[in-house]
């Protein structure tokens, strides 16, 4: 069984009980992780406090070195690391070692930052003073992380908070521990003080709850739904927290009459159904140019049909399964209502079934057409491999219905014009705009989203302002 850290030992919960993790291809145990309790919490919280006293007093320097440490011990179990977070979370081979870099990569953007968390001066404020600006890490923080990229965005918050001098208490999903407790355990190997890096395993509405609520955290990372990310600002609000929520997006993808139709094509599959769709920046909507979409949408049926849908572990699969069953009930559910209100299935459209699919959560990637705009599948987020495409006749019309959504977190265009590329980026209601691009994420800009789709930014020198205090000082000289 896997164990727990809390204050830089490893443990199991003070309740004696355990959640079985599953592969969701199969539905047989990956191993269990300790249930944790309140009570488990706030011991890691107190360890996360009592250690603060001496990670928040390292340089900066020295705190990216340790995070330089942490980038080569995850490249040298790479592989074992990628296996095992296939093995709980779903994903091919190939789509978990991509991720394993790049938390990688993101620990080694912030490890690069280690000198450039700067205050200010400000001379003659007035008659013999002078003001400064200092920069103070929070205190403790609290992270919670999903199970759809379990490891990469745990790391977007690792990365910034602990460069600044905070320390930290992690609740992973009940469904991916695994990973994530291996990776964090890298930590001390490098040489992070003991207790400045916890992580308690367990259910949200305990092992998170109190993580919240607990006064002693003075932040809450939170990247899910939209209707958890709800709960947790408000219960975050009792105590004044700060927080950042990552959560839902319904992200559109615009296809102009004079785009490069087979990049489109090729963005379009990948953008969809990658991770088998399981993600908040997949493109969820898709508008296309009335001249150009019978073409469009042939060669794109044409892809969905070729994808190898099967275990992660298997060579040559290209989308796995979905990460439970209650996910794929949901997306057959928001399939099944567009297809009652009068949608036509061009791919998929139901599970996979037979031999190895009856034993793990398979759906077929699936694309439709003529789609009611009330539709469940144009109003919510629909996190599985299921497109819905939808026919436009201006970059007005495209902008107008891609805005029409309670989400606002990622979307793109696809034109050569110029003059369409910017009127997009600017009135597209969303965080980040690609144009010609497929949807990829970089450590190197701010990413976070609009409207219902979240608070606060992670990436870029903008993430350390979350897991700041920004302090003004005065200085009389005489």
């Amino acid at each position: 069984m896997a164990q727990m850290l809390i204050g830089g030992e490893w443990v199991g919960s003070r309740s004696g009980n355990s959640i079985e993790v599953l592969n969701p291809a199969t539905g047989e145990p990956v191993d269990t992780a300790p249930r944790g309790t309140a009570d488990d919490a706030r011991e890691a919280i107190d360890a996360a406090q009592q250690a603060f006293g001496i990670w928040s007093e390292w340089t900066q320097a020295a705190r990216a070195d340790v995070l330089r440490r942490v980038v080569a011990l995850v490249h040298l179990h790479e592989k074992e690391l990628a296996t095992l977070l296939t093995k709980e979370q779903g994903k091919p081979l190939r789509e978990a070692m991509l991720e394993i870099r790049r938390y990688a990569h993101t620990i080694e953007y912030y490890a690069g930052l280690g000198k450039n968390i700067r205050g200010g001066y400000i001379p003659q404020i007035d008659e013999n003073k002078y003001g400064l600006i200092i920069k103070r890490p929070l205190g403790v923080v609290g992270a919670i992380v999903p199970w759809n990229f379990p490891v990469s965005l745990m790391g977007n918050k690792i990365g910034p908070a602990l460069l600044a001098g905070n320390t930290m208490v992690i609740k992973p999903a009940e469904t991916t521990p695994l990973t994530d407790l291996r990776v964090v355990g890298l930590f001390h190997e490098a040489g992070l003080p003991k207790g400045s890096l916890n992580v308690v395993t367990g259910q949200g509405s305990v092992v998170g709850e109190e993580i919240v609520t607990n006064p002693k955290v003075r932040k809450i990372g939170f990247t899910g739904s939209t209707e958890v990310g709800r709960r947790v600002m408000a219960s975050a609000a009792q105590g004044i927290k700060r927080v950042t929520l990552e959560l839902g997006g319904s992200d559109p993808m615009i296809v102009c009459d004079d785009a490069d139709i087979d990049e489109a094509v090729k963005a379009a599959a990948t953008g969809r159904f990658f991770n088998c769709g399981q993600a908040c920046l997949a493109i969820k909507r898709l508008y296309l140019f009335d001249s150009i979409a019978d073409d469009f949408t042939e060669k794109l049926v044409g892809r969905a049909k070729k994808l190898r849908v099967g275990n992660g572990i298997t060579e040559g699969t290209m989308i796995g399964p979905l990460h439970s069953a209650n996910q794929r009930d949901e997306v057959e559910a928001q399939v099944q209502d567009a297809i009652d209100r009068g949608a036509r299935v061009l791919a998929g459209g139901d599970r996979l079934r037979g031999g190895d699919y009856d034993r793990g959560y398979f759906y077929a990637p699936t694309l439709l057409a003529d789609v009611p705009e009330d539709a469940r599948v144009a109003t919510e987020e629909v996190f599985g491999p299921a497109l819905p495409i939808f026919r436009v006749t201006s970059l007005d019309e495209a902008i107008a219905k891609a805005n029409d959504s309670i989400f606002g977190l990622g979307s793109s265009i696809w034109t050569n014009d110029l003059n369409r590329a910017t009127r997009a980026a600017e009135r597209i209601e969303a965080g980040y705009t690609w144009i010609n691009s497929p949807q990829v994420i970089y450590d190197e800009l701010p990413f976070g989203g609009f409207k219902q789709s979240g608070l606060g930014k992670e990436h870029g020198t903008e993430a350390l302002d979350y897991y700041t205090e920004t302090k003004s000082v005065v200085v009389a000289t005489k």
